[in-house]
């Protein structure tokens, strides 16, 4: 039998590999290359196979066991293949939908996650665990004392609060008052009033027990939850009830005081004046907002904790991963930044969708092509309901993120991608 060059003469049953599987025969300026993955002859491999390593001869021919790991080696990078190109055609034709909405997790030292219960407790373990952490704040403002709530968040004396709350002070007196009757005196580190939120600081008083924060993400409809905090002043009070609603858009402030946006949690826990500030906790001990407003009857437009009236079950808490950044942003740097796109937005607009009026030069807006009298009625897949909805949306994010924008613009429905700027407040 006349054998090839290189068949491997100990193996009298092999059989040459059919001429499918030999290696392409080049343009014949050269030796046909090699399959991949196997090595070639040269020193220290003969072309018999004498170093026991399968070898190709100058047919290139392989032994069967070979041919089918290079098939499989073959079949392998072919499916990666497709599933790139899949992906890759994925993120062409579907790109704007699969950008995350999701800011960075945080990477702070905030809160104690030793004060966390495993698994949900009753009301009033959560309540001992956490009253020690919340305390009383009192501001000498112009027009006498405001009250308010709190929580600590650092042992060094960092403690979370309403910038409604503090943002009378105009550098007049802060106390604190712990739950144990202790007293300490207070100052100002740093306010947001775009999220209604404040940092203020103790120094001196030992034995601080930070709060467990939470992911407000996860946090449910439905779920039951508890505040705490100082309603018309009445320290360490608790109540209790569920989140009733998510991601409710809600405007604070207004007239003198300075107008927040919040994408808040709602629920029907009782929240009074003097609640502002408080947490909003859930059965693990885990704070998941901060108790910010309230809407009252007769009060049309919503929420405005400065009216002397009760709760009606509507109160809405400040999601806590974000009150978390805005927190951490203040502690580092003294201030707090929010995004924005750089348009003003129609408050006259009666909807559907929120109508842009001046877009500033140069600005994400004006960069993603939107102009003034565009009308932007989705935002990351969220149908906006108005001027105020949109607002709320955007200052979900953290500046730098990119959001996807569907318009109207002369009867035509567009969409584009925008890189979120960032102002200070």
């Amino acid at each position: 039998m006349n054998r090839p060059f290189g068949y491997p003469t100990e193996r009298p049953d092999f059989e040459p590999p059919p001429a499918w599987a030999h290696p392409a025969a080049g343009n014949g300026s050269g030796p046909a290359p090699r399959p991949f993955g196997l090595p070639s002859t040269g020193p220290g491999n003969n072309g018999n196979g004498s170093n026991g390593s399968p070898t190709t001869g100058a047919g290139g021919r392989l032994p069967r066991r070979n041919v089918l790991i290079v098939v499989g080696v073959v079949l392998a990078l072919v499916a990666a293949t497709l599933g790139a190109s899949a992906g890759v055609f994925a993120t062409l034709r579907w790109g704007p939908a699969l950008i995350t909405s999701a800011p960075p997790q945080p990477t702070d030292e905030l809160g104690s996650r030793a004060s966390a219960f495993p698994k949900p407790e009753s009301v009033a373990t959560v309540a001992g665990a956490l009253l020690p952490s919340v305390v009383q704040i009192s501001v000498a403002a112009a027009q006498g004392r405001v009250g308010g709530s709190g929580f600590v968040l650092r042992d060094d004396g960092y403690i979370l609060t309403n910038n409604h709350v503090v943002a009378s002070a105009s550098g007049g007196e802060i106390k604190v008052a712990f739950n144990n009757g202790d007293e300490a005196r207070a100052t100002v580190v740093g306010r947001s009033p775009s999220y209604d939120l404040a940092v203020i600081r103790v120094k001196g008083v030992k034995n601080l027990k930070p709060v467990a924060l939470g992911n407000s993400d996860k946090v449910l409809v439905g779920e039951p939850v508890v505040a705490l905090g100082s309603p018309l002043g009445l320290a360490g009070t608790v109540t209790t009830g569920i989140v009733s609603a998510r991601n409710r858009p809600v405007t604070a402030g207004g007239g003198e005081s300075e107008m927040s946006y919040i994408n808040a949690l709602q629920t029907d826990a009782a929240i009074n004046p003097g609640n502002s500030g408080g947490p909003l906790v859930n059965l693990r001990a885990e704070v998941v907002g901060v108790n910010s407003a309230i809407a009252t009857v007769g009060d049309r437009s919503g929420f405005n904790e400065n009216e002397q009236q009760g709760s009606i079950g509507l109160g809405f808490s400040i999601p806590i991963n974000q009150a978390r950044r805005t927190a951490d942003q203040i502690i580092r740097t003294g201030h707090a930044v929010y995004p924005v796109v750089g348009a003003v937005v129609d408050v006259s607009y009666q909807g559907p969708g929120a109508r842009l009026g001046d877009v500033e030069p140069g600005s994400a807006a004006a960069r993603a092509g939107l102009r003034r009298g565009d009308v932007v009625t989705v935002i990351n897949g969220h149908k906006v309901n108005g001027a105020d909805d949109l607002i709320v949306q955007i200052r979900s994010h953290v500046p730098g993120q990119r959001v996807e924008l569907v318009y109207e613009r002369g009867g035509d429905q567009h969409k584009v991608i925008v890189t979120l700027g960032q102002e200070t407040g």
